[in-house]
């Protein structure tokens, strides 16, 4: 199995621009799929976005469409969610994750069998 540790969190102000990255260490076969969920205080755990490499496919949260972009460097075993234009909304606890199941969507908690610490997001209005 993976390890994920995240890094790239911080403090910005509306509409600045923040690098999340996510580097596997371990089993890193099990990365062909990654993506980034973010826990917003006081509500539930959001999907924000995946990529599956085998496919070269992105898949988006309509809120962070246009403004987010996921990618990965597998000689690296990294993956970055570039993110851009943020907003106040934006503020989370960022999660990465990998080692995607089979038979479900994206954007499904159950899906992922690893998951990283979090790295804190915070924008400011």
């Amino acid at each position: 199995q993976a390890h994920l540790v995240e890094s790239g969190g911080g403090s910005v102000q509306t509409g600045g621009s923040l690098r999340l990255s996510c580097e596997a260490a371990g089993n890193t076969h099990d990365t062909n799929c990654m993506g980034w969920f973010r826990l917003p205080p006081g509500k539930g755990r959001e999907a924000v976005a995946a990529i599956y490499a085998t496919y070269g496919r992105q898949y988006y949260d309509h809120s962070v469409k246009g403004r987010f972009t996921i990618s990965q460097d597998k000689a690296k075993n990294t993956a970055y969610l570039q993110m851009n234009s943020l907003k106040p909304e934006d503020t989370a606890v960022y999660y990465c994750v990998t080692d995607c199941r089979p038979g479900g969507y994206w954007d499904e908690e159950w899906m992922w069998n690893t998951w990283g610490q979090g790295t804190q997001v915070t924008v400011s209005s």
